[in-house]
């Protein structure tokens, strides 16, 4: 029987991610569904390439099929020449041969069919899923934090009634749950490409984004603020009200506070379970101007003090 070259019929080489493998089957697929291709034997390119992809999507079968490859199954005429005493390692066969697959699947695997079929009329009519979209939403953080409904417009593949492809407009409108993070997806049902032969269509991927804001830093669902703070301040220890975007709320600093330490307020960040946390961190600023009072107090402070944040230098 012949041996088929699936990397070949996919279009891949032998080192395709299955990322790659699935995209180019995707493209191929759509291209000679029968439903809509008008290429000459579409039906048995259709078939051929749901067999290549049944066996490189899956680990165990493209293992099996690149080990037979790499032994010389594949002889000189173009015929399977499995080693002596092989046998299939994984043992797929379940049941008579449907001519779903060729014989050199069947001999390697059994039939196990990687696309959909049923038959109408006594016509076979394949079905294969819409494939799913990816999109991007920019939000705000506070929209984020307390959740938000947005109207979504894209542009999604369509193929009418003569096999011909096109693009249309499509409009949803999303709920976004509050405390959406950052690089999270939101998977919308449905919302993909339409599927061929009546299928599913495929669904909405959604990933979300955060417009910079002019207070807060954003890492995960944790929210962090600079919160400047006088020397004096920092020194003594005070009371500091902060806006978080929950509500306003009153922080201890601590007495001999150090600019970029760090004070947590514990779930205060994005909502979740569990939500993040608030972090302030501490800024020590100096004053612009210098008054002839506050010189002299700094300079009785020079002289009661010994302190010295370069001795690591001496």
């Amino acid at each position: 029987m012949e041996f088929k070259n699936y990397y070949e019929t996919l279009g891949v080489d032998k080192k395709a991610t299955p990322e790659e493998i699935k995209k180019a089957y995707k493209r191929l697929a759509r291209k000679y569904h029968p439903d809509v291709s008008k290429e000459t034997n579409a039906e048995q390119k259709f078939k051929e390439l749901g067999e290549a992809y049944e066996v490189l999507k899956d680990p165990a079968k493209r293992t099996e099929y690149d080990q037979m490859d790499a032994m010389g199954a594949a002889g000189r005429d173009g015929q399977f020449r499995p080693p002596p005493g092989w046998d299939s390692a994984t043992h797929y066969y379940e049941g008579d041969s449907t001519g779903e697959f060729s014989d050199f699947f069947e001999a390697m695997f059994g039939r196990n069919g990687g696309f959909h079929r049923t038959r109408s009329g006594g016509r076979q009519h394949m079905s294969m899923r819409g494939e799913d979209m990816h999109h991007e939403l920019a939000l705000l953080l506070e929209e984020a934090y307390s959740g938000t409904e947005q109207q979504l417009e894209y542009r999604v593949p369509d193929v009418d009634e003569h096999g011909l492809m096109s693009h249309r407009t499509h409009r949803v409108k999303v709920k976004i749950p509050p405390g959406a993070a950052a690089g999270s997806i939101l998977r919308i049902k449905g919302h993909g490409a339409p599927g061929l032969g009546g299928a599913e269509s495929g669904d909405l991927l959604l990933t979300i984004r955060l417009a910079e804001h002019p207070l807060y830093a954003v890492d995960g669902k944790n929210l962090s603020m600079v919160v400047p703070v006088t020397p004096w301040e920092a020194a003594l220890g005070c009371k500091v009200t902060i806006p978080t975007l929950k509500s306003k709320t009153k922080v201890n600093v601590p007495p001999a506070s150090q600019s970029g330490q760090k004070l947590r307020l514990t779930g205060l960040g994005l909502p979740g379970s569990p939500p993040g946390d608030f972090y302030v961190v501490l800024k020590i600023v100096m004053p612009e101007k210098v008054t002839p009072e506050a010189k002299e107090l700094y300079e009785q402070l020079a002289q009661q003090s010994d302190f010295n944040p370069r001795t690591a230098w001496e």
